[in-house]
């Protein structure tokens, strides 16, 4: 008796009651949740546009790395100072001032448009001239031609320059800066793309009128804003 009584007790469990697993699932994290209404219509579109956004700019960079366009190269090939004369009792600085400039497209794949040009001339920081230039279509891997011309007469306002252009005329050589302001857009293919604006400066060391020295060729230094 007393042994078919312990068989019995060892079958079954007579402690606290054990709670029941939780069954429920979280709505958030369930795979058969459909999303509707306005909230996710708003996060569909926003993960749309991220992923254009993301693939033009895959686009671009491997357009960039494969095609790697190349600052253009500027030379003045010559340079013809014919007047420059500063007048003391006016403070009157005449000029006549043409330039013979070449613009070089090194690119193999990329031809570029010019929408816009203008040249600016400065002696001793003072700005006596201003040229607008004709816009034009460079080809790959070629060379254009500018020609700005300065000619005129202009009251300065700077310090400084009449001294500067007695001592300068006494050392036979006038320092003239010269800079191309530009607007360009580069065509790839059938791709045309506004590019930045490049501002071409040039450093030029002139001869006095009237002197017997003579100008060298001077390359031009490109910056982009």
């Amino acid at each position: 008796m007393a042994e078919s009584k312990q068989s019995y007790l060892n079958g079954a469990y007579y402690g606290p009651p054990v709670p029941p697993r939780d069954t429920y699932r979280s709505v958030g994290r369930s795979s058969g949740f459909c999303c509707c209404g306005p909230c996710c219509l708003l996060c569909n579109l926003v993960k749309f546009i991220v992923s254009i956004v993301i693939t033009l700019g895959i686009v671009v960079l491997v357009l960039w790395l494969i095609f790697r366009p190349n600052d253009i190269k500027a030379h003045v090939d010559d340079a013809s100072l014919t007047q420059f004369n500063y007048t003391t009792g006016t403070g009157s600085l005449s000029y006549n001032l043409s330039l013979a400039m070449s613009i070089r497209n090194p690119n193999k794949r990329i031809s570029i448009y010019y929408d816009y040009l203008e040249a600016r001339a400065s002696y001793d920081g003072f700005r006596f001239g201003y040229a607008p230039l004709p816009v034009f279509y460079q080809r790959r891997k070629s060379t254009a031609a500018l020609a700005p011309a300065f000619q005129g007469a202009q009251v300065v306002t700077e310090d400084g320059v009449a001294e500067t252009y007695v001592r300068e005329t006494g050392e036979g050589f006038y320092y003239v800066d010269v800079s191309v302001y530009a607007k360009l857009r580069l065509k790839v293919w059938v791709f045309k793309i506004r590019y930045n604006r490049p501002r071409i400066d040039c450093s030029l060391k002139l001869p006095v009128p009237g002197t017997a020295g003579s100008f060298e060729k001077t390359k031009c230094h490109v910056h982009h804003f």
